[in-house]
């Protein structure tokens, strides 16, 4: 739990955040005059950890940590993180500057791709402590760039903080939400709480993620998308598979010999509703697009590698 003093915002395209001085003691002296943060929970997806590790690595020189906003929808106490984009950023003492017009002209793009989707709040990797070795998840300047954010949300924003020091062999996790610290009704600090946390993946999602882990277990000289014909075969027999049990089920509801289950009913109206309409002739068309696609990354993965190799021993040959 940390407390630093809040302030506003101006209108500037690259918001400059200053924090008035103000005594911590009286901040930690008032903390039991806090609101309460009602119940959350965070699902997080893996696509937004790796686009927060990517971020991480492709950071300046010299950059304490990487910043950036969160997307994804919410339901009741729930919230669903799908999505990310990186905002520039830099800090300067008890100063913050956001790239403000960046991050507007970044979600009017991807809204147009995932238009049900809202900012949720915003992500942070820790910031290291070159004295002790230690990662700080909450910065002095981090209840700046929340206040930003809460202009940007439509509910209070969640703050996502990756820890990136890899203590353990692990990535570490924390999400926390705000509440302000009033004393006689004048706000004067922000106090942030940890919230429930946790990974969830969709189908597909879990595919990819198996995937890349498939690929890094792999022995030395193993081709990672050699099986990939492979692994489209079993995902289309495991489709039809399920195609096949959904329609023996209705046709036994059908000739009344099982009971009609109106909640599964319900699940086999919205899966069939959601399957955009497509002559067959234009399926097959798009599947064996795709599939040439699938095969042409095929083949131009073994030619790069074959390259590296000749390159490699070319190298050897070279050196001797």
């Amino acid at each position: 739990m940390a407390m630093v003093a809040p302030t506003t915002y101006g209108s500037s395209p690259a918001l400059i955040l200053t924090k008035p001085a103000r005594s911590l003691a009286a901040v930690a002296a008032a903390s039991a005059s806090s609101e309460s943060v009602p119940a959350c929970q965070v699902n997080v997806h893996p696509l937004v950890l790796l686009s927060v590790l990517d971020h991480h690595t492709r950071r300046q020189e010299g950059a304490g940590r990487v910043i950036g906003t969160l997307l994804g929808k919410r339901n009741g106490d729930t919230v669903e993180i799908t999505n990310s984009f990186a905002v520039p950023h830099a800090e300067r003492g008890d100063e913050v500057a956001i790239g403000k017009d960046f991050n507007r002209q970044m979600l009017s793009l991807h809204l147009r791709a995932n238009p049900r989707e809202t900012v949720v709040g915003w992500y942070a990797t820790a910031l290291p402590d070159e004295a002790t070795g230690e990662s700080h998840c909450i910065a002095d300047t981090s209840s700046l760039i929340h206040e930003f954010y809460a202009g940007e949300c439509d509910d209070d924003p969640i703050h996502l903080v990756v820890d990136t020091a890899l203590k353990a062999d692990a990535i570490a996790l924390r999400a926390y939400k705000s509440t302000p610290v009033v004393i006689k009704g004048e706000p004067l600090a922000n106090m942030f709480h940890e919230i429930r946390l946790s990974v969830r993946s969709s189908e597909a999602e879990r595919i990819c993620v198996d995937r890349m882990i498939g690929a890094t277990d792999s022995p030395d000289g193993a081709d990672p998308t050699q099986d990939e014909g492979e692994a489209l075969r079993v995902s289309m027999e495991k489709l039809l598979a399920m195609l096949e049990t959904c329609s023996e089920y209705v046709d036994k509801v059908v000739d009344g010999s099982v009971p009609a289950d109106d909640a599964l009913g319900m699940d086999i109206s919205e899966c069939l509703s959601s399957i955009p309409r497509i002559r067959p002739e234009a399926f097959d068309k798009m599947f064996n697009d795709s599939l040439q696609d699938l095969l042409m990354v095929t083949y131009l993965s073994n030619i790069t590698k074959t390259q590296l190799t000749i390159a490699e021993k070319l190298n050897e040959s070279l050196g001797k």
